[in-house]
């Protein structure tokens, strides 16, 4: 059984920092893609970042520069260093890992944790 779990939110000042933390087990292997997708009330669900078990990258345009994805391939774990943070970033921060091949929508997603920054 696969479970996904974040840890790591809070509430922070603008231009403070934190760091999301997430564990997928289930897998006897590494996930495919492990990312970071967030959530404002009222809002859908975008994307923030994700990273590939072979390193590859990717970034919204919006946190670009301030925000840095790294994994641990051995541990099934995935951060997401957020720096610069600013009010529009609040948000329920989710985890999701997906296998090659599968969309977003066919993930695996955890439980959420809050980011509120304050201005």
């Amino acid at each position: 059984q696969v479970q996904v779990v974040e840890s790591g939110g809070g509430l922070v000042q603008a231009g403070g920092s934190l760091r999301l933390s997430c564990a997928a087990s289930g897998s006897s292997s590494p996930w495919h893609t492990m990312g970071w997708h967030r959530q404002t009330p009222g809002g859908q669900r975008e994307f923030v970042a994700s990273c590939t078990s072979g390193g590859t990258t990717n970034y919204a345009n919006s946190v670009e520069g301030r925000f840095t994805i790294s994994r641990d391939n051995r541990r099934n774990t995935v951060d997401l260093q957020m720096d610069s943070l600013r009010p529009e970033d609040t948000a329920v921060y989710y985890c999701a890992v997906r296998r090659w091949g599968t969309p977003w929508s066919g993930a695996y997603w955890g439980q959420g944790t809050q980011v509120t920054v304050s201005s």
